[in-house]
């Protein structure tokens, strides 16, 4: 995971998948937090901690990662609350958050700590409060990213569902996301897994950013994607994103 982390810090602000990932959220997190003063925002499994900066604009943000080196770099770009903690045991009470937000988190922990982080992220919101959620989707999308990420599972829409339906929640909105990227990632993962997966210190191109013309139009292409998306649910996609619901009493 510390080589995704470092991977990580060094594309997130300028890589096509990133760039897609917040356009995509964005709307959602409006949304959850329209209405609300100074609304208080848990990032679960923050990171490096570049989500805090854009969720603080939202309101009062916090975030917590198990790994060292991510809250390292968090603390290094000037972030000040967050904590080294578990998902599966958030350092929070119960009730205290208008939103909780997951970015590729859960679908890398097994099946009962997988279960456990969806509870804690419940308990810890207030009623009415809201969870976004992104995880990798669809398993014919495996490939060297998978082995980067240490994932577990890719979901499909009824798997992430009965998840946090079963958790609890209500499902207000879910969808797939980069359904534009979905021709090339198909192929080049086939080719990924035909070859075999590298293994974890050699799969950090997954997350290199790629030359700057091929990274320009792709991400015209996810941009575009999350403008019609606002409107429409995607068929299939590399992601599935999920706007969730902790009913009132």
């Amino acid at each position: 995971m510390e080589h995704l982390l470092r991977s990580t810090a060094l594309a997130e602000a300028r890589h096509f998948w990133f760039r897609g990932l917040r356009a995509f959220v964005m709307p959602l997190i409006r949304r959850a937090t329209a209405g609300r003063s100074n609304p208080t925002i848990l990032d679960c499994g923050c990171g490096t901690g570049a989500n805090l900066a854009r969720l603080d604009r939202f309101g009062r943000a916090f975030g917590f990662d198990l790994s060292p080196v991510g809250l390292s770099i968090a603390r290094q770009t000037g972030m000040t609350r967050v904590a080294r903690a578990s998902v599966t045991a958030v350092p929070f009470p119960s009730g205290a958050f208008d939103l909780v937000t997951s970015f590729d988190v859960i679908y890398s922990l097994e099946d009962e700590d997988e279960r456990a982080a969806i509870a804690e992220m419940h308990r810890v919101l207030k009623p009415g409060g809201y969870a976004i959620i992104n995880v990798a989707a669809m398993d014919a999308l495996r490939g060297d990213h998978s082995v980067l990420s240490h994932e577990v599972r890719r979901y499909s829409r009824r798997l992430l569902d009965q998840r946090l339906r079963g958790a609890g929640f209500e499902i207000i909105r879910l969808t797939y996301t980069n359904f534009s990227l979905l021709p090339p990632l198909l192929i080049v993962r086939a080719l990924q897994r035909r070859r075999g997966l590298r293994p974890e210190a050699a799969a950090h191109q997954e997350i290199t950013v790629p030359a700057a013309p091929v990274n320009a139009v792709l991400t015209g292409l996810v941009l575009a994607e999350s403008v019609w998306i606002r409107w429409f649910d995607a068929p299939a996609g590399s992601s599935l994103l999920c706007l969730a619901r902790k009913p009132l009493g």
